[in-house]
């Protein structure tokens, strides 16, 4: 195997080595899997194994932790299995999402310190000081995602650095500002050490300006924590500095066409395209379990799109507060069109063979984005379980608006050039006006609509409670959350109608349930993790 390899191989020669590892990731790593003495001694081996760290260790979190934190508290989704994500009343008992999850970050933190671990200790190594930079760069870039993850969901987490020197100690939480400090340092070492390309060249791994893109959203993310009704002025200088080069310099694109984001042969392992800058890279095999996206099999309304046996997304959809959005606004029907499905849409690429699919009798508004169709409908790639396309963790687009944000800041409006221009070139593609000024309600609500069902909508909303919790409490306690009803207005045409309808529902968090509660079954085994969280000792660090 060259550095030339297919990145195909690469992952799923990676997934076999991690794949069992099925422990207490938090306070027993998975030290005994892979170690130094039988792996990680060639460039080849240390690029296999960093592979892991794109797909299966985040399986969990992609199963269906990815919809319920991220969507169903953020109000896009509508579900008959996730209501208490939608309704802020998560009990710490629920194993199948909350531990889950929860346990799919600290696997994420565990292989990451595990395979810089092995690395540096790695006997008779011959691997290149090129090579162990960027796998470094990528640990530690994994890291600090997960951590992002966590501190977003459960506040105060434990900083877990070392599989060895930690196991046995006492646990404790470490207090959120130090859990931020450990993100934004984690991600600058990637961004200082990784190349400007994709890691060994291989398109699909991280790049420095993925990490960059990643700390101008923890920048601005952080610019908030611990302020009231502004934010951070040298935190949004550094979200801006970050989002600039990437903009400007990192040699990506958006798509022409948003569609092409969520189509397999523009968004899978082996093709990567111009706008990803961070994706899960999934294969289209399921053996070992894990290296697969499950998320077609829950969120496709019928096994006549998947073919596969799965499809049992019926019951799933947007909200009704996020589809108003859409009877609102007809004229967003690029991306409403590849987001939900409404009665009456066709998507010719959806069971090709018997001419696609025909929206029909689907009051609810179901999920389309991510629905790519059978195996036969991909190139024959795919399986139960097994969607052949990526989950997008960072694309430019995103990019481009947290850019217009951080030159916002404070002012209650902008009519920048730059901010204009990269917020106005995510509508145009979308089919929307441009706009000559705007405000962080106009940011916001672009993000949300241009990031629907792409996990994101909980991060944002949890960003503005961080400098300004009256007025996000109120933004979520106004949310529409009720079951409805969406049916075409036959004969409308350019843009296409439809009449809503529901009893509106309501449901609010609080500061008690704006983070979700600890697993019970780690407070079991880690009881230390009830108690109030403490700082971080830094200088333990190298």
């Amino acid at each position: 195997m060259t550095m030339k390899s297919s990145i195909t191989c690469i992952l799923t020669l990676a997934a076999l080595l991690v794949a069992g590892c099925n422990k207490d990731f938090l306070n027993n790593p998975p030290i005994d899997q892979v170690t130094s003495d039988n792996f990680y001694k060639t460039d080849e081996e240390v690029i296999a194994g960093t592979a892991a760290l794109y797909n299966i260790v985040w399986f969990d979190y992609n199963d269906k932790a990815f919809l319920s934190f991220g969507e169903a508290r953020g109000g896009n989704l509508n579900s008959n299995d996730r209501t208490a994500y939608i309704q802020f009343s998560v009990p710490s008992t629920d194993q199948n999402t909350l531990l889950a999850g929860y346990k799919s970050f600290y696997k994420i933190v565990a292989q990451s310190n595990l395979t810089m671990y092995n690395i540096e200790n790695a006997q008779g190594s011959t691997v290149s000081d090129a090579v162990k930079k960027q796998a470094y760069a990528e640990c530690r870039f994994m890291r600090a995602m997960a951590y992002y993850y966590l501190v977003s969901n459960w506040g105060a987490v434990p900083i877990m650095y070392n599989p060895l020197t930690q196991l046995g100690k006492v646990t404790h939480r470490n207090t959120i500002e130090d859990v931020w400090k450990f993100i934004i340092r984690d991600l600058r070492y990637a961004a200082d050490n990784l190349p400007a390309t994709p890691a060994y060249s291989q398109k699909g791994r991280i790049s420095k300006y993925t990490a960059e893109g990643e700390l101008a959203k923890m920048y601005l993310t952080r610019s908030g924590y611990g302020q009231t009704g502004t934010r951070l002025q040298k935190d949004l200088d550094s979200a801006k500095y970050y989002a600039a080069d990437v903009c400007n310099n990192s040699g990506l694109r958006l798509l022409d066409n948003y569609a092409d984001l969520f189509r397999s042969a523009t968004n899978n392992a082996s093709s990567v395209n111009d706008e990803t800058l961070f994706a899960l890279l999934w294969m289209d095999i399921r053996v070992p379990w894990g290296v697969n996206n499950s998320f077609q099999a829950y969120m496709a309304f019928s096994t006549d799109i998947t073919q596969t046996g799965d499809g049992w997304g019926a019951a799933q959809g947007g909200s009704a507060d996020l589809v108003k959005y859409y009877v609102a606004n007809p004229n967003d029907s690029l991306r409403r069109k590849e987001t939900l499905m409404f009665e009456g849409d066709y998507y010719p690429d959806l069971n090709k063979k018997n001419g696609g699919t025909r929206v029909t009798n689907n009051t609810i508004a179901n999920v389309k984005k991510y629905i790519i169709g059978s195996p036969e409908d991909n190139n024959k790639r795919g399986d139960f379980m097994t969607a052949y396309i990526n989950t997008y963790m960072l694309r430019l687009a995103e990019v481009y608006l947290i850019y217009a944000d951080a030159i916002l800041g404070n002012n209650a409006t902008t009519s920048d050039a730059e901010a204009l221009k990269y917020y106005n070139a995510v509508r145009t593609r979308a089919g929307m006006p441009e706009k000559a000024a705007i405000t962080f309600g106009d940011i916001f609500q672009e993000k949300r609509v241009e990031l629907a069902f792409e996990g994101n909508a909980w991060y944002d909303i949890l960003r503005w409670w961080y400098f300004n919790k009256t007025a996000a409490s109120n933004y979520v306690l106004g949310q529409d959350k009720a079951n409805y009803t969406v049916t075409y207005n036959a004969g409308s045409t350019q843009p296409r109608r439809w009449t809503f309808a529901s009893t509106a529902q309501y449901f609010g968090f609080t500061d008690q349930t704006v983070y979700l509660p600890l697993p019970e079954e780690e407070l079991g085994s880690t009881p230390t993790l009830s108690q109030a969280p403490v700082a971080f000792d830094f200088s333990v660090l190298p």
